[in-house]
This record gives structure tokens, sequence and C-alpha cells, in this order.
């Protein structure tokens, strides 16, 4: 179990940052961005459709996880006040729970970077297509697109934290710039005529908005990338908490404005089926122009949901090698892992990466989507593992009395967002199906053959100079 007394030292700056021009640490903005980076994916551009056939009650199923998502993120910046070290998650069970836990949350979180990236860079192709058509003619070139698509954010990794940091904050600018004009613009040009019915199933409202939930639960994955990165983020204690909130609101702002915005602009039978609901959206709103907006409409969503998936997997193939590093200097996964250059884990980057490639090419190669998207959809349940975990730590630490990890002023109130939060991660987990939860069962339960093996190389290295 990781001792508290060694907390300073851990979360104070590598030494290599202070030489190294190409290594940087991050500020509260380029920490923000990283969060909003990765919350925001690809899925906005078709969450719209997703919800449009339960009607706008989905809207309330959206008011309701963005409560929980803030909940969690307002619980994993109390967590990090205490622990503002590279692992996030990781280092919170660890610290609770000991190795066991702290293990599995590191592995459970890698399966579903990994994953997520090559779900990402597929689904990043079939934007490419629209601005590039002949990618689209042969699968190998989309499998060298998409491959692509992976190593380019990989180069811009290993190039050094500095260089991560611009492009995050340059991809987020540009994929907010559209976004919002829908957002916001769209409100000019709202038709309530266009909202169709509150209710558009038979269901009660209660299973319409956890119908609607179930597809919108996953929205917010990735509200712990700060604190994956702690280590990596100047004055952690008190930047980490703020720019997990920060980026979790404005990410949750864009998807509700945006929500809203296209369920006005776009009439709801054309908005049940459409599959480019935000290219329908501009095309309402410039069709004042004789309908020549469906041309650039179009190109212009396909662009920002190009740049959209690449600031994505910029930040989530930092995030990929980051919890294997923290594990790997506590003697939880390969040593190799823990090699960091220009402040980037350049071992955990260069392996993710290739996975998430091999499983790319297998996809493309198998010539289906089935066993691909079984995997993805695992990972939205190994994803929430560490969630749960980390909740749990906070609600050990809340009652185990320990006054030096908790704010006696703010016991109550710690104590219900750590219950809100923990009650969110156990409807992701509700929210994957059975199937997955199921097999990403297995896929822990893999990692404690690679757990048993860690845990005995760091038991006889340990005993050996006793011997």
């Amino acid at each position: 179990m990781t001792s508290t007394a060694t907390l300073p030292a851990e979360a104070a700056a590598p030494p290599e940052q202070g030489r190294d021009p190409h290594a940087r640490r991050f500020g509260l903005p380029v920490a923000t961005c990283l969060v909003m980076g990765n919350i925001i994916g690809g899925g906005i551009f078709l969450l719209p459709a997703s919800v449009a056939p339960f009607g706008t009650i989905s809207l309330v199923a959206f008011a309701v996880l963005t409560a929980g998502a803030i909940a969690l993120a307002l619980v994993f910046g109390r967590l990090a006040e205490r622990h503002p070290q590279t692992g996030g998650p990781y280092v919170y069970a660890r610290a609770a729970f000991g190795d066991f836990a702290g293990f599995l949350a590191a592995w459970s979180y890698w399966i579903t970077a990994w994953v997520s990236n090559a779900a990402l860079a597929v689904a990043a192709v079939g934007y490419l297509t629209v601005l590039f058509p002949a990618a689209g003619e042969h699968k190998w070139s989309m499998c060298l697109a998409a491959l692509a698509v992976q190593w380019l954010p990989a180069l811009s990794n290993l190039a050094g934290t500095r260089y991560v940091g611009a492009v995050q904050v340059v991809a987020t600018v540009l994929k907010f710039a559209p976004l919002l004009l829908v957002a916001v613009g769209g409100l000019f040009f709202f038709d309530p005529a266009n909202l169709g019915p509150f209710r558009a199933t038979d269901q009660s409202a209660a299973g319409a908005v956890s119908a609607s939930a179930a597809i919108l639960l996953f929205s917010y994955l990735g509200v712990e990338s700060a604190t994956v990165s702690a280590g990596e983020v100047r004055d952690p204690a008190r930047n980490v908490g703020r720019a997990t909130v920060l980026g979790t609101v404005g990410a949750a702002t864009v998807y509700l404005l945006g929500t809203v915005a296209v369920f006005g602009l776009v009439a709801h039978d054309r908005l049940v089926s459409s599959t480019a609901p935000f290219t329908d959206a501009v095309n309402a709103m410039f069709s004042a122009d004789g309908g020549a907006g469906g041309t650039w409409g179009g190109t212009v969503v396909a662009c920002a949901a190009v740049i959209s998936m690449l600031g994505a997997l910029n930040g989530w193939t930092l995030l990929s090698a980051q919890t294997p590093y923290a594990a790997a200097k506590d003697g939880l996964f390969p040593k190799a892992f823990e090699t960091k250059k220009r402040g980037v884990p350049v071992v955990g980057v260069v392996v993710t990466v290739a996975l998430a490639s091999a499983l790319t090419v297998y996809n493309y190669t198998a010539g289906t989507q089935g066993v691909f998207e079984s995997l993805v959809l695992i990972t939205t349940f190994t994803a929430t593992v560490p969630y749960l975990l980390a909740t749990a730590a906070q609600i050990y630490f809340l009652l185990s009395g320990q006054r030096e990890r908790v704010h006696p002023g703010r016991l109550a109130r710690d104590g219900v967002l750590a219950a809100l939060a923990f009650g969110f991660s156990m409807w992701l987990v509700a929210g994957s199906g059975y199937a997955a939860v199921y097999q990403g069962v297995l896929f822990l339960f893999a990692g404690v053959l690679v757990y048993a093996a860690m845990s005995a190389k760091k038991h006889r290295a340990a005993a050996s100079p006793a011997e």
C-alpha cells in the first residue's frame, strides 16, 4: 500500500522535465483541453440522431448523466489533492486497497485505452472518406488510413509532452468551432415545431429515460484524463481537480447545447433516420442559400469529426501509456513501461499503438465488424472498473477516519458526492449489458495471471538482498 509520506517526492516534477526542451508540464488550460478533448471524440456527431427515437425526454437523461459525471469529476478532484501523481484511479485504488486493486484498475484502464484507440481510428476513416473518397474504395486503403490516424498522434506523443499539449489545444479549438456554430448559432434558428413529442415511444417516462441513458452513458468516459496525467500537470494538487471539473462542465455544455440545437433545427421524423445530424443542422441553418450549404455543410462536419477524433487519439495515446508507467514504477507492470523520454512513457506509447494497430488490421482482414464491435463494447465495462475502485477508495478514506486524507469541514459533502459518483459508475456498468460485463470480467481475470507473475517477481526482488 502506498505511504502518504512518499507523495510529495513522487508528485514533484520529474527531473528530466527541467532539462529537456521537448518536455513541458501542462498548465490549467492544457489540462482542461485534455479532459474536454478526451470526453468528446466522434460520438457527438451522431448522438442527437441516436437518442431522437425516444423524444425530447432524452434531454432529461442527458441532464441526469451530466450531474453524475460532474459528481465523479469532483470526487477525482478531491482524490487528486491528496494523491497528485501520474496514474489517477490506479493510484487511488492502490492507496486504499493495496497492489491487487491497483493492478486491476491499471489493467482494465489499459485495455480500455488501446481498444478504444483502434475504434476511434476506424470511425475516423468513415469521415475521412467524405473528404477523400478514394480512401474508401478498398479495404486496404481504409486500413492504411486507420493506421495513419493512429500513428500520427503517437508521433506527436513521442516528440514530447510539449507537443502533446500544443496539439491538444489546437485540436480542441478547431473541433469546437463548428460544434459551437451549431450549439450556439443554431439556437437563433431554433424552431419548436421540429422537437417532436416529449415521449416518442410507448415506454413509461422512467423507461424512456433509462433506455436513452443506456446510449448516452458512455459519452462522459474520459473525465479522469487530468488525474491520469497528474505527474505532467503543474501544481497538480490544485490544477488537476480544477481541470477535471472545468473540462467535464465544458464538454457537458457542448453536448447539451448541441443536442438541443439539432433537435430544434432538424424535424423529428428526419432526425430519427439521419446519419449525419450535424450536417443536416448546418444545412437547415443556411438553407436560404438555395441548398448550396449541402456540400460545404457535410465537408465542415466531416473535418470537425476527423479533427475531433485525432485530438481524442492524441490525448488517449498519452493516457494509455501513463497508467502502465505508474504501475511499472510500483513493480506491477513490466519494468520496460517505466522508460520515459521527453516527459512521455515511450514504451507504453509504442506498445499500446502497436496493439491497437494489430486489432485494426485484424478488423479489416476478418472482413466483419462482429468481433471488433464486441471488443469495443467490452471496453465500456472495463472503463468503469477504475471509476468504481476510485470512488470506493474515496468512500474508504472518508469512513476509515484517516484525517490526513479527509477535510473535516467537507466530510458530509464529500460523502454525498462519493456516493453519487459510485452510483453513477454502477449505472455505467449496468448500461454495458450482460454480454459486455461477462466478457469484460474474463478480460480482468486474464490480467490476474499477469499480476501473479509480476507479484512473484517483485517478491523475489525484495527477498534477494536478505538471502
